[in-house]
């Protein structure tokens, strides 16, 4: 049944007023057999709202490809929301933010020459147009026009903390009315008055994002919405951890309970994050401010839902608040949701990637090194091999524009590993390397910045030269690896101490369940289980366990590969069934 959604003094559903209690849980940081758990205990809460971004590069991986199945399928995520009585709030901007690789930017746009991001550049524009064309034959279908649970859509995303072209959020505006936005449009930024003054789009509300103080925030708010309803879109019951914080970031649930209190008496909120989940693959974002902080690969954010779907005591605390405006409704829970140890497991097999490097990528020959973008590729690994027969000993090396991690060799042996501002700055080493035949370089992409203003300058690998001993090296092999198609592994072939390898586990389970790989003893590298990739791990921490959903696994046979990169492999692992955040 078509119903009509309205905003006025207030927010009207059919011309009754309703109180948005929404809670954020990100499709794409759940697996798909999770989400209707997820949603459940969602309303369970009270909540009568979820809300979710939609990451361009998570359906247009690759220019003109775009896929909306499986994990990707919004529609069947939204449909689910709405069997369960839930209205949804989509914010489907080119650009979310979200802690997520690139901020939902597409890779692929740093392939152009001088693109320009988040502002009126024609480039730019035609691919957001190209885009937002396909997603809203997907989106627009589910809208409560139409008969569907979408009652709001978002207008770019705190864009106010970025710039000030508001005929760059105008236009955006009126492209995603072209294309069949139906429903109320906002904003969301920042509650102070620069960032609501530049973020303001003619005749969109205005909402907050905020983790404290909600009667102070949403004033501030009301002096530019007059009249209009309040509404805070990211109320920040946690924050996501960096590789190497001291520990795993917490909240306080007695504080977040009084703010919760006070914007439900004064207006609506979405609770940021309900769950975090997971930043599964290489898609985790990164910051930089002073230096580069990437993010791991847990989005636990201690939110009200563990990354797992446990509830918390923050979950009963809230609950609790939200039950003084509500009614809670019963929900009985369709999934079944184990965890599960499943021991210890020995290496099986190994193998070094040096040896396997015609096996895994043909090999692009150049003058000078070409970053990840300039060679078609988005995520992972690329490694540079290049002659040095004319070189003497080596007493420095410079890479230029180049991110974000670089593991050196000579002769396939361990020189030097430079992170973030070391790459930009020359190297000296404090005994000279003796001269070799060759020179490798293997550059991890750790994940593009998701904020602020170094994001147009995210080129992944090396983008300008490598110099040693003060001059350029030229003429270079370039080795894509993406960690994608690993099937042309061949663990016959040696594995050196100290070089990257690649180590198989496997392990039989008679019953599935969710579990956490211990990586204790392990250097730095990813994790691929039956094939699909879980995410990276770092022994720096916090995180110390990844998380496996058990959706993943199967019964019989599993086959766990790890790829670590500093030669640093304990020759086990264990599957617990707890986490460890640090």
């Amino acid at each position: 049944m078509n119903c009509r959604f309205e905003i006025k003094d207030d927010f009207y559903l059919d011309g009754e007023k309703i109180k948005i209690i929404s809670g954020s849980i990100h499709y794409f940081r759940v697996v798909p057999e999770y989400w209707r758990d997820r949603l459940e205990k969602l309303k369970m809460l009270g909540a009568n709202t979820v809300e979710t971004y939609i990451p361009w590069n998570f359906h247009e991986k690759e220019k003109g490809e775009f896929d909306f199945s499986g994990n990707r399928d919004i529609a069947g995520f939204v449909k689910i929301a709405q069997e369960l009585g839930l209205w949804v709030i989509l914010r489907p901007s080119p650009y979310i933010c979200a802690e997520w690789e690139f901020g939902g930017l597409p890779y692929w746009l740093l392939r152009e020459d001088g693109m320009r991001l988040r502002c009126n550049y024609e480039p730019y524009l035609k691919h957001v147009k190209d885009y937002y064309q396909k997603l809203f034959e997907v989106i627009a279908p589910l809208q409560i026009t139409d008969g569907g649970p979408v009652i709001m859509m978002q207008v770019e995303n705190e864009y106010g903390s970025y710039g000030n072209d508001q005929g760059y959020t105008e236009y955006l505006k009126n492209l995603m009315i072209e294309c069949g936005c139906r429903v109320p449009l906002v904003t969301s930024d920042g509650p102070n008055k620069d960032m609501l003054d530049c973020g303001e789009v003619k005749d969109v509300l205005q909402t907050g994002n905020f983790g404290s103080r909600g009667h102070q925030q949403l004033t501030v708010i009301q002096k530019k919405v007059g009249d209009k309803p309040l509404m805070c879109m990211e109320f920040w019951v946690g924050w996501f951890d960096s590789w190497g914080a001291p520990e795993h970031m917490g909240g306080d649930i007695e504080g977040h309970a009084r703010d919760l209190d006070e914007i439900l008496s004064m207006g609506n909120v979405n609770i940021y994050m309900f769950i975090g989940g997971t930043n599964f693959g290489f898609l985790n974002g990164s910051n930089y401010y002073d230096k580069l902080t990437p993010d791991v690969t847990s989005y636990d954010y201690d939110a009200l839902l563990t990354e797992d779907g446990q509830i918390t005591p923050k979950y009963e605390a809230f609950k609790e608040v939200i039950s003084r405006y509500v009614q809670i409704p019963e929900v009985k829970l369709s999934t079944e949701i184990k965890r599960k140890a499943y021991g210890t497991l020995k290496t099986e097999r190994s193998t070094g990637l040096f040896s396997n490097l015609e096996n895994l990528a043909k090999p692009v020959e150049n003058l000078v090194p070409q970053s990840m973008e300039k060679l078609g590729q988005g995520y992972g690994y690329i490694l540079y091999e290049s002659d040095m027969a004319h070189t003497a000993d080596m007493h420095a090396i410079r890479l230029t524009d180049a991110n974000d991690r670089a593991n050196i060799f000579v002769d396939e042996k361990p020189v030097a590993t430079l992170y973030d501002r070391e790459l930009l700055e020359e190297h000296v080493f404090e005994e000279a390397v003796p001269a070799g035949e060759k020179l490798s370089i293997l550059v991890e992409n750790m994940g593009r910045v998701n904020y602020g203003c170094m994001m147009e300058k995210q080129r992944k690998g090396i983008d300008g030269n490598v110099a040693v001993n003060r001059h350029h090296l030229y003429y270079w092999k370039q080795y894509c690896l993406p960690m994608g198609d690993l099937s042309g592994i061949d663990f016959s072939r040696p594995l050196a101490e100290g070089t990257p390898g690649f180590y198989e586990f496997s392990f039989e389970a008679k019953e599935i369940g969710d579990t956490f790989l211990d990586f204790e003893g392990w250097g730095k590298g990813c994790v691929l289980v039956n094939g699909i990739n879980i995410g990276r791990f770092w022994e720096i921490g916090p995180q110390k366990r990844l998380y496996i959903p058990g959706p993943v696994l199967k019964e019989g046979k599993n086959t766990i590969l790890i790829f670590e990169t500093e030669g640093k492999a304990s020759g086990e692992i264990r599957l617990m069934d707890e986490p460890l955040l640090g």
